[in-house]
């Protein structure tokens, strides 16, 4: 019965939504509603200190003025909190409250809520009015568009943003730190490992005003991705598709080979004094850990390639120019070796976030010009470097620096990703420009240091493909649950007792799997067997 009603709901939706477009199109006179429309849009809340207020400020004024003046549509726009973004979303479709446009990282989110008839189907919404989406089009491509429809029923519950850079993590070690103990950057694990132990008996060297104080490598309560570079170089670099996805559906690859002796590592290190030793105390949003940094007192962590370059002058390396001196920054390195001899970085399809609209919306032609606009390279391009003079300079060479920004101009997410919800990562409407540009997008952070993350966070890249086999739907709802298993799988066995590691590993990996992760694996395995029966590997 419970089906049954979910799929008439489903249906009527359906058919609502392709009366509103047809309606909404002959309301449409030269790209503008003869009538003004109104849309909700959702917008991430960082909190950041001295930040912008997200639904008001000198972007959030661009955006509303080009879409009121193109599209005679108004837009507002709705804050969720960043760092808890997934259970606010889910609370607010709960409620039939949600924006009309959503962002979530979680596809599972989504595809829970497609199940219960609360989300719209965008396929007929997308390819009948493709005319009106150029840029949408043109910048995503029927690759990020169609990359979750199912194979089966051509549904398109969300479509995926793109990356504009396979750059992800990498790993940054405190230069000052190296000379003064008179150390040359790692490019081996086994460099990084003797480096750590320098850093603990040698603390008394190192250009800090506590040595007792000393961290010499941090990890977050997150260890599955604040120690991705170390983990995926214990993976087998020639792992075939079908492994990767059957054991792929939790991005800190928690159930693949490999990872648990990586992990074991981690447990030596952090055993031996090497590691942050409260790090699992801290969650999400939490400052904790970066105001160590700012401090002075971590000597190498993992994060998002620019993390240090991140937020100007509040950046890692601005404050540590003030707190310590102008020679202490973070500069990246590319320690974590494979069994193949390279420095492996498992890379996903150029996918970021996943846009959605809910059954609440009842304006999706709006919604879809809306899109559109923000994916127009030119507004891409004014979002992300905002305005000369303001927010950055041109160089001789035609390359835009980034200054640090006051008021309503400072960005409080890297290049204004917060807005470029279809664009994640430098894209100037001139791809020379763009290029010239990489090393510059970050004020008061000296462009070769950059430059040099740039190119390790390019070395050795393994590209994911796309498994597209429809939903999973062991996977729907169990998301969140799953994630904060996988978090106590990893932070439970990396402060075990070393002589109780495997124990503890396995016991929480037991209840990670007992709790859904097993049907998970279990289906993924049936749907490859489905659609590509006994293949190793995808063409």
């Amino acid at each position: 019965m419970a089906k049954k009603l979910v799929a008439l709901l489903l249906a009527v939706a359906m058919v609502m939504s392709f009366a509103l477009v047809a309606h909404a199109e002959d309301e449409i006179v030269d790209g503008k509603f003869t009538t003004t429309r109104h849309i909700t849009v959702e917008v991430y809340d960082r909190g950041n200190d001295g930040g912008s207020d997200p639904t008001n400020n000198m972007y959030t004024d661009y955006i509303k003025k080009g879409m009121l003046e193109d599209h005679n549509v108004e837009v507002e726009f709705v804050k969720v909190p960043r760092w808890t973004e997934v259970e606010e979303i889910n609370n607010l479709l709960a409620a039939q409250k949600a924006p009309d446009i959503c962002v979530t990282y979680s596809y599972p989110t989504i595809q829970t809520y497609a199940d219960m008839g609360g989300v719209m189907d965008l396929s007929g919404l997308l390819e009948e009015n493709k005319d009106l989406a150029p840029n949408l089009w043109g910048w995503l491509t029927e690759n990020n568009i169609y990359w979750d429809r199912d194979p089966v029923d051509g549904t398109i519950w969300a479509i995926e943003a793109r990356l504009a850079t396979s750059n992800r993590v990498l790993t940054f070690v405190r230069q000052d730190w190296l000379d003064a103990l008179g150390l040359e950057a790692p490019t081996t694990t086994e460099e990084f490992e003797a480096m750590l132990y320098a850093f603990k008996d040698r603390a008394s060297e190192l250009p800090v005003d506590d040595a007792s104080k000393v961290i010499p490598y941090s990890v977050s309560y997150d260890v599955g991705w604040r120690a991705a570079t170390l983990i995926e170089s214990f993976i087998d670099p020639n792992i075939s598709d079908r492994e990767y996805y059957i054991n792929g559906f939790d991005d800190r690859k928690v159930t693949q080979n490999g990872t648990k002796e990586a992990v074991r590592l981690l447990n030596k290190w952090y055993n031996d004094g090497l590691l942050w030793d409260n790090f699992a105390l801290y969650g999400s949003g939490d400052t904790t850990e970066d105001d160590n940094m700012k401090a002075g007192y971590v000597g190498v962590f993992t994060h998002n390639w620019d993390y240090p370059f991140r937020n100007g002058v509040d950046s890692l390396n601005a404050n540590l120019a003030r707190n310590i001196g102008p020679d202490a920054k973070y500069v990246a390195i590319d320690p974590f070796t494979s069994s193949d001899g390279s420095h492996t970085k498992f890379v996903p399809g150029p996918v970021d976030r996943k846009v959605f609209f809910p059954l609440t919306n009842d304006e999706p032609l709006a919604c879809l010009l809306y899109l559109d606009w923000i994916s127009d390279p030119e507004h891409i391009e004014y979002l992300q470097i905002g305005e000369e003079g303001v927010t950055h300079n041109v160089l001789e060479s035609g390359a835009i620096q980034t200054m640090a920004a006051t008021g309503d101009a400072i960005m409080n997410s890297g290049m204004n990703i917060d807005y470029t919800i279809t664009c994640n990562g430098l894209k100037l409407a001139d791809p020379e420009k763009t290029q010239l540009s990489k090393a510059y997008n970050y004020a008061e952070i000296d462009p070769e240091i950059v430059a040099q993350a740039d190119t390790y966070a390019q070395t050795d890249l393994h590209f994911i493909k796309n498994v597209n086999v429809g939903a999973i739907e062991a996977e729907a709802g169990i998301g969140d649950t799953l994630s904060s298993k996988r978090d106590q799988v990893f932070d439970q066995a990396v402060v075990a007792p070393v002589d109780k590691f495997d124990e503890v590993w396995d016991e929480f990996l037991e209840d990670y799997l007992s709790s859904g992760g097993q049907d998970i694996i279990d289906e993924r395995t049936e749907k490859w067997e489905q659609f590509f029966g006994d293949a190793e590997m995808l063409p």
